[in-house]
């Protein structure tokens, strides 16, 4: 087996949310999860279906979105994998309503941090070993770094 690194490509402003899921029409219904979830999200996501004409299938409401999903999946080039690309909404809006959704298996990351998929490939194909999701940590927060986290959290209205 090879090992690769896959650095993502998100357009700035943009959060990413990758996963494994499993069958044709999780892009229809990945579609819908981000339309109910979050009116006035602007998406786009791209499947790379794993069997049959292996093609990536593309959804989405944004057509830049949509194009920098069809690259990321490329690039990532895994069997049932998909890639949505996200702005006016943050992933927690939509997050557990993609895993409820039947055919995703699981979520690997959902950031707005630089992303780096860790890719194993054989010669059957290429499958996700994880991600790194931004940078190591440098400390431990202190007082004054509390009060920044509950004051931009305040900021971003996630808490009164």
């Amino acid at each position: 087996m090879e090992i690769k690194t896959v650095t993502m490509q998100i357009p700035d402003g943009s959060n990413i949310i990758i996963g494994q899921t499993h069958f044709i029409k999780t892009a229809e219904d990945l579609y819908e999860v981000m339309i109910n979830a979050v009116p006035g999200v602007k998406f786009g996501l791209a499947f790379c279906e794993a069997s049959g004409p292996c093609l990536v299938r593309v959804e989405g409401n944004d057509d830049s979105l949509r194009e920098s999903a069809i690259q990321n999946a490329r690039n990532i080039a895994a069997g049932h994998t998909f890639v949505i690309l996200m702005k006016e909404a943050f992933p927690v809006n939509v997050l557990n309503a993609i895993k409820a959704c039947q055919e995703v298996c699981s979520v690997f990351c959902a950031t707005a941090n630089p992303v780096q998929v860790i890719v194993g490939e054989t010669e059957q194909g290429r499958g996700i070993l994880g991600v790194i999701d931004g940078y190591s940590p440098k400390g431990v927060e202190e007082e004054k770094d509390i009060q920044n986290r509950k004051q931009f959290l305040r900021k971003i209205g996630y808490k009164l």
